[in-house]
């Protein structure tokens, strides 16, 4: 599954088109490195989404197309989240 779609269905962003900004603009890392909106996620890939000044870096844990709002957190862990410092 495309990494835009991948953020959108598991509700870690609202919106495709969010998704593919973010990623277009290297703000949005798989293992270590930017990846583009069209990068195929992996199972236990590592995705950080910077969102300004906050961080949020998760790994997938599972990979469907389809998922209900209350449920799309089991497609995910969250490692680590933070702020940076001003």
């Amino acid at each position: 599954m495309r990494l835009d779609k991948y953020l959108k269905v598991s509700r870690i962003l609202k919106r495709r088109t969010i998704s593919k900004e973010l990623a277009a603009n290297e703000r949005v890392i798989v293992n270590g490195k930017a990846a583009k909106p069209s990068y195929e996620v992996k199972l236990n890939d590592e995705i950080e989404v910077i969102f300004g000044r906050r961080h949020l870096k998760v790994k997938v844990l599972a990979i469907k197309e389809v998922v209900r709002k209350n449920d799309a957190d089991i497609l995910y862990e969250v490692i680590d989240e933070w702020m940076d410092e001003e």
